[in-house]
């Protein structure tokens, strides 16, 4: 599965052979050409990672290399589970700088304004375009970690006008071990930046499917650390959740969570906070911050699909093109999907407007952390590259 625009600097080549060798040198085969500048990819988490870590260094020595595990994959054909799906930039018409944040729970903005400054130096010796204008960043961070709001907040910060984007790794829904990529091997409690300038128009994007009702809850204990609300109202969080939904609290699931999203309002918008599990002790395990004293507001979901092709068709028409889309989608949102059997429908959108990505435990959009929505960048189009 390849999308090849050789001519706007990008190649995409996925592969869904189990072995991890087998799979990485399906990935050369496609993606191995003489300006070939850096790689970004996104994998199950079920290859075994050493292996594939080591496959990756000895098929790539040269070029250097990020990404992450996944919840599930976008390739060119659309959404996708236990593959490898890798971009290779042209170093003609990208920029691509990393750092690795191994640090996640000292990490500060004494720590993020170099992070930041060395990455924009090190583009700007690369003389494609001017960086503070013509450059955006993706973030990639442990989506087990519960430092995404600090660590977003904080390098939000540090790049100032630059804006980015990005996602949570999963770990194929089994909440155990996600990991990012970077320096030749995986990494668990870490987080890893990639600056990109470019000569191609772009545009970093953000949408969701989700409209307000009037019900309103509050949270009367939470354990922020842990992400946990205890009490909602002032009783047990999963009965009064329960509750506002129509269930009982045992049948409280994944499923019910998806369509029944909690989200929380500042500056006049909403910003989902999905429920990630119940507890034995009745409490609720979320995938954002929680605290005492915020307001939640109960969501409702409109049609996805309507919704995906209006932002796909928007951003499209506002780029022109597009080359290419990286997207993070929230595996919630499949989850929605393939309830309502509407998966391939939303394959044949993403594949015709050139999305590959991954599903995330999380996304990240202008220093924000989210749930269950779909963020990423467009890449314009150029006229052709000479030779």
């Amino acid at each position: 599965m390849t999308i090849s625009t050789p001519d706007q600097g990008a190649v995409v080549v996925a592969s869904r052979l189990v072995d991890a060798e087998e799979a990485v040198q399906a990935l050369a085969e496609g993606l191995r050409h003489a300006y070939l500048g850096g790689i970004i990819f996104f994998c199950s988490a079920e290859y075994d990672l050493g292996r594939l870590a080591a496959a990756l260094t000895n098929a790539f020595p040269a070029v250097p290399v990020s990404g992450c595990t996944t919840a599930g994959e976008i390739t060119p054909e659309g959404y996708d589970r236990g593959s490898i799906v890798a971009i290779g930039f042209d170093r003609r018409v990208f920029a691509i700088e990393s750092a690795l944040v191994d640090d996640l729970d000292r990490f500060a903005l004494s720590d993020a304004q170099p992070l930041v400054d060395d990455l924009i130096a090190r583009c700007r010796r690369q003389a494609l375009a001017p960086v503070n204008a013509h450059s955006f960043a993706l973030t990639l961070l442990d989506g087990l970690s519960s430092r995404e709001e600090q660590v977003l907040a904080t390098l939000d910060a540090a790049l100032g006008r630059i804006p980015s984007f990005g996602g949570s790794a999963g770990d194929d829904n089994h909440l155990a071990h996600t990991h990012v990529y970077a320096h030749g091997r995986f990494h668990s409690r870490a987080a890893v930046v990639v600056m990109i300038n470019t000569r191609l128009p772009f545009e970093v994007f953000s949408t969701h499917h989700l409209t307000p009702l009037s019900h309103k809850l509050v949270v009367t204990e939470a354990d922020r650390e842990r992400r946990r609300v205890v009490e909602l109202n002032g009783l047990p969080a999963a009965g009064v959740y329960a509750d506002l939904v129509g269930v009982a609290p045992d049948a409280l699931d994944p499923g019910v969570f998806a369509r029944h999203p909690l989200a929380v309002q500042l500056g006049g918008q909403h910003y989902v906070r999905s429920i990630q599990r119940v507890n034995d002790d009745g409490s609720l395990s979320f995938y954002c911050a929680v605290e005492n004293g915020i307001v939640l507001t109960a969501m409702q979901p409109a049609p996805l699909l309507d919704d995906l092709n209006r932002m796909l068709e928007g951003v499209t028409a506002r780029v022109g093109g597009p080359s290419l889309m990286i997207g993070c989608d929230c595996f919630l949102r499949r989850m929605e999907l393939e309830a309502v059997r509407h998966l391939d429908q939303a394959s044949a959108l993403l594949r015709r407007s050139r999305v590959v990505g991954f599903n995330t435990y999380g996304e990240q959009h202008h220093g924000m952390h989210v749930n269950q929505t779909f963020t990423g960048v467009a890449l314009g189009t150029l006229p052709t590259l000479g030779e």
